[in-house]
């Protein structure tokens, strides 16, 4: 794993990345959105030292695995930049719920919370939602950790428990969330999503039914595909109706009318049933979020054993993706004015289609090497490449797996495609680049060089 390579390299890795910022100071343009390549040192230290993160203090240990580059995006909060498509998406669902649902008193029936701290302890973000210890989506290689006991959410879903512990029954969270991923124009190591929860009591949810007043939310029974063993069947099935109902509103408030709507069943630790939305959009079904009935073992530890609910949770990029036609999810992290120009408009609502920028030329760069004989993770190398190469890198591909017959050892070659969005790049620059990302892989990852 990483954790480990970067402790016994990690002078080499800061020359390397410092050598790699001595090129890309020589040239006036730096790639938009990030730091110097000087500063993309490994925030992870030596057992013993801290990290300073809103204005607390950390200490790191064997678990700790974050970048600079990483922790630099942390407090930006695109969610919250007036006029950024991020943040029109965020008022333009917050305005449908408030219009929409509105408590007894006349004020909304859901609270909106967008600014909680991304730290959180790993037991938010994994055991209040139940997911087993041994999940794989807990790994190292998936996750930002400050160390053993604190990361950056992976998930809004973190305060989830929380919020409901505090009384809440109707809410929505937005924040920015953190996994690392492989690079391409899809996938950043730091994106944003909105999750909203709703309980009811049984009042609430049998109010209107004819005879609700002799149904139940709660029974002793067994599960099935179709419902957990604690709820009934009437109940699930309301609450599965105002999910559905729900989303169809929010998704025709984000589209307009017309479109075409499926369900897909799908598995998540902490809601049974659960579901996938997709959306028939332009002749293609698109994923759009994910939901379901909230696991009762959830909702009671949190203190509402007398509710039932549902929740979702969606990604803004993805959203803004399709809804403006943004082709590359870097561009959200463009502080150039020909991008954010376009969304500034007067209404929230009003419709934008993005005008892409002029469109520079890539380069393109392969590199081999045999894997080590110790634990490889793809997700370690890609976060090397982004530390080093920063948001110069358009994406990279695993392009051929080779495993050699006599000593069965196994070698990668991956197609990193360099691209700056405001400028175009020289070759002397890229290899420059291209260079100290093979010179980390070996010091950093303990690959042998096939270059």
């Amino acid at each position: 794993m990483v954790g480990s390579a970067l402790r016994r390299g990690s002078h080499a890795y800061v020359y390397l990345v410092s050598k790699a910022g001595h090129i890309s100071r020589g040239h006036q343009h730096q790639a938009w959105g990030s730091r110097p390549a000087a500063l993309e040192c490994v925030a992870q230290k030596a057992p013993g030292s801290v990290v300073e993160l809103l204005g607390k203090s950390y200490p790191q240990d064997n678990h700790s695995n974050l970048t600079q580059k990483v922790l630099a995006r942390v407090g930006r909060n695109l969610h919250n930049q007036q006029h950024h498509p991020l943040w029109l998406i965020k008022e333009r669902v917050k305005d449908h719920f408030y219009r929409q649902y509105v408590g007894r008193s006349g004020t909304p029936l859901f609270s909106v919370h967008d600014n909680l701290s991304p730290v959180v302890t790993t037991w938010q973000n994994f055991d209040s939602l139940l997911i087993p210890a041994e999940h794989p989506s807990r790994k190292k290689g998936d996750n930002y950790y400050l160390n053993q006991t604190h990361m950056l959410r992976a998930h809004t879903s973190a305060h989830q428990w929380d919020l409901l512990h505090a009384g809440l029954d109707a809410f929505l969270v937005v924040g920015d969330v953190y996994r690392r991923d492989q690079i391409d124009s899809q996938h950043y190591p730091v994106f944003h999503q909105l999750e909203a929860v709703r309980l009811f009591s049984k009042h609430e949810l049998f109010a209107g039914i004819e005879d609700g007043e002799s149904l139940q939310l709660f029974e002793q029974s067994s599960r099935s595909a179709h419902k957990q063993e604690t709820h009934t069947m009437e109940a699930m099935k309301l609450v599965e109706f105002d999910l559905k109902q729900t989303l169809t509103r929010l998704i025709t408030h984000l589209f307009g009318d017309g479109l075409e709507v499926r369900w897909v069943d799908c598995h998540f630790p902490f809601t049974h049933p659960s579901f996938e939305m997709e959306i028939n959009f332009h002749g293609e079904w698109l994923e759009v979020l994910g939901c379901g009935v909230m696991e009762q073992q959830l909702v009671n530890s949190a203190g509402a054993q007398d509710r039932i609910g549902w929740a979702f949770g969606l990604g803004l990029e993805r959203l803004a993706m399709i809804l403006y036609d943004i082709p590359d999810i870097r561009l959200f992290w463009s502080e150039d004015e020909r991008f954010l120009k376009q969304f500034r408009v007067a209404n929230i609502n009003q419709k934008v289609k993005f005008q892409p920028l002029s469109k520079y030329p890539a380069l393109i760069n392969d590199i081999s090497f045999w894997l080590p004989s110790e634990t490889y993770a793809e997700n370690d190398f890609y976060d090397l490449v982004r530390t080093i190469g920063g948001d110069l890198v358009e994406k990279v591909d695993l392009i051929d797996k080779f495993e050699h017959p006599k000593t069965h050892r196994t070698s990668h070659c991956y197609r990193i495609t360099y691209r700056h969005m405001e400028r175009t790049l020289s070759q002397k620059e890229v290899r420059h680049i291209h260079r100290a990302v093979q010179e980390a892989a070996v010091q950093l990852l303990g690959v042998e060089g096939r270059f």
